[in-house]
């Protein structure tokens, strides 16, 4: 006999971004933990079936330990990408690096403007996107949370558009939900936050717009129980997707009975 969870769970189908399927819509990073045994135990608990690497941060030379003797391949998806990359040429040559070294078709591609504001280069991100896609790579770009931007980039043919929803590692949260929603409405690519979110309560109001998923790394692996924390992810995820799923109730400015007084004895016609 079906429980009401189980019945749930057909009502949502996974999320596909370009030729990879995933089962769970919370993306997490590799990067920022104290040990690598804490992170392998963090992307456990937060019920991830993908992980993201930056390439140009991890030691690939056979023999010599790496963080990706802790994440298991059986288990997960990696996600190469291009953090670290302040222009396009380097941001090519780290995306066609991981597809040599990991055997990867797909890449998260970032562009960052200067080393202290971590912003997207619109025009660095373009570029790259372009020369990516022709390469026939799969390429979930990130960049900022300007609608055009987002059009732009999905009219290029990239996976997923991967708008930031507040300065990257800042724990802000979604600072400008407004411009989710109009992003939504004009593209059909997966739209994935990415970037800025601080607690779990941030992760469900995003899976509230709408977005396809979250991709996190700070929040876990710099709270002070990280282990605790991705736990709360993960249910924070699912928790947000349903709500989007069932449709909240329309904001009113005035109170709404829960209780219909239609045919109650001395109620006010």
């Amino acid at each position: 006999m079906n429980t009401p969870q189980a019945a749930l769970e057909p009502l949502d189908a996974p999320l596909v971004i370009g030729r990879t399927t995933l089962r769970s819509r919370l993306l997490v990073g590799t990067g920022k933990y104290a040990t690598n045994e804490l992170m392998r135990d963090a992307l456990a608990l937060s019920g991830t079936d993908c992980v993201t690497v930056a390439v140009r941060r991890v030691n690939l030379r056979a023999g010599e330990p790496s963080l990706l003797d802790f994440i298991d391949r059986s288990r997960y998806a990696i996600l190469p990408n291009t953090a670290g990359c302040y222009d396009a040429k380097t941001a090519i040559r780290t995306a066609e690096l991981s597809r040599e070294l990991l055997g990867s078709q797909w890449v998260k591609l970032e562009v960052l403007g200067d080393p202290r504001t971590l912003l997207p280069d619109p025009i660095g991100t373009l570029e790259a996107a372009r020369e990516l896609v022709a390469q026939g790579f799969d390429v979930l770009a990130y960049c900022s949370d300007d609608p055009r931007m987002g059009v732009r980039l999905a009219e290029l043919g990239v996976a997923s558009v991967m708008p930031a929803g507040s300065p990257i590692g800042s724990g802000q949260g979604v600072l400008n939900p407004n411009a989710i929603r109009i992003l939504l409405e004009l593209i059909d690519k997966p739209v994935i936050v990415d970037a800025g979110v601080g607690t779990a309560s941030d992760v469900a109001a995003a899976m509230e717009l709408g977005v396809a998923g979250v991709l996190l790394n700070s929040a876990v692996a710099l709270a002070r129980e990280p282990l605790r924390m991705a736990a709360a992810m993960r249910d924070a995820c699912r928790a947000g997707r349903n709500a989007f799923l069932a449709g909240r109730i329309e904001r009113r400015l005035y109170a709404n009975a829960s209780s219909p007084l239609e045919g109650v004895v001395g109620s006010r016609s």
